[in-house]
């Protein structure tokens, strides 16, 4: 695809200047290494050394394009470039040739499946000994494994949420892609998790994961095997949570940060920034756990 192409089929009026045009084959964010070529936007240098390999086009500021000089991206100069990605992501979402290829619903053997429950007529895969209980909705592009239990009322494959102010108003942010369930997972009641927002990405939970009830999981997270996510929590989006984890009962993780290998977020934790492999964390903002106990006998005996 070409940026020039795309801004003239949207009919785009707005002001933009093209120099050394690279074709792509998909929008991502900018440190997203997809394996595809890509398309990003970029309006602060913050960023700038952090551009993935497989970027071949930038949409960026009039005041950034002085530090390409020797980087090998084409450019799109535009006054606001991370409002026309937005705008150009949803016109591509709804083109047959972006979005995934549709087919029939594919189901496996010997599962329980309740007639009260809604699933998608394209686009979705269960594995065989499933079990989907009432009131669950799975949407398109999602793939459930073997012998995995969604119970009563879970929504999977949601649109998640995503808005972008334009002037006064806002608008939604297209979600184009999935969600991948593994094998041997348990969804517990009225969970819900949200497919994420490109036609290349899902949103994650692998094999032997346990999710309790009234849990959020947002667009693209991705949690490894043989996690356990306690009630009332939130999982960003774009996290990533390694293999063996532990989110306790109504922690929050923030978006786009990496909880590690058997780490543990501890009930109530408000977790803002990494937690290493084995570390374990407590409190709002949630530091180390032996810290927040010594910081907290403190206060007590202070009292």
């Amino acid at each position: 695809m070409l940026i020039s192409n795309i801004l003239k089929e949207m009919n785009y009026i707005g002001q933009y200047r093209i120099i050394r045009e690279r074709e792509f084959q998909y929008l991502a964010l900018a440190e997203s290494d997809i394996g595809y070529s890509t398309c990003v936007f970029l309006d602060s240098s913050k960023y700038i050394d952090s551009i993935s390999r497989s970027v071949s086009m930038v949409l960026t500021t009039e005041e950034m394009v002085p530090m390409f000089t020797e980087k090998p991206f084409g450019l799109c100069v535009v006054e606001s470039p991370r409002d026309l990605y937005f705008k150009i992501h949803n016109f591509l979402s709804n083109k047959d040739s972006y979005k995934r290829k549709q087919f029939q619903t594919r189901i496996g053997v010997n599962c329980q499946i309740s007639p009260l429950a809604c699933i998608a007529t394209n686009n979705v895969v269960i594995g065989d000994n499933v079990v989907i209980e009432e009131f669950v909705v799975v949407r398109e592009d999602t793939n459930i494994g073997d012998n995995s239990i969604v119970r009563a009322g879970c929504i999977i494959g949601g649109q998640g949420f995503e808005f972008k102010r334009d002037n006064n108003s806002i608008y939604s942010v297209a979600h184009a892609g999935g969600v991948r369930i593994g094998s041997n997972v348990e969804i517990q009641h009225n969970t819900c998790v949200d497919r994420a927002v490109y036609p290349w990405d899902d949103t994650v939970i692998g094999d032997y994961c346990k999710i309790d009830n009234l849990v959020h999981i947002a667009h693209g997270a991705k949690l490894d095997s043989n996690i356990m996510v306690v009630a009332n929590s939130g999982i960003g989006g774009r996290t990533i949570i390694k293999e063996g984890a532990w989110i306790g009962f109504g922690a929050t993780i923030k978006n786009g940060i990496v909880v590690g290998r058997n780490a543990r977020a501890n009930m109530g934790s408000v977790v803002s920034r990494e937690i290493p492999d084995n570390g374990s964390v407590t409190g709002n903002f949630a530091i180390e756990h032996s810290k927040f106990l010594q910081n907290l006998k403190k206060k007590l005996k202070e009292d």
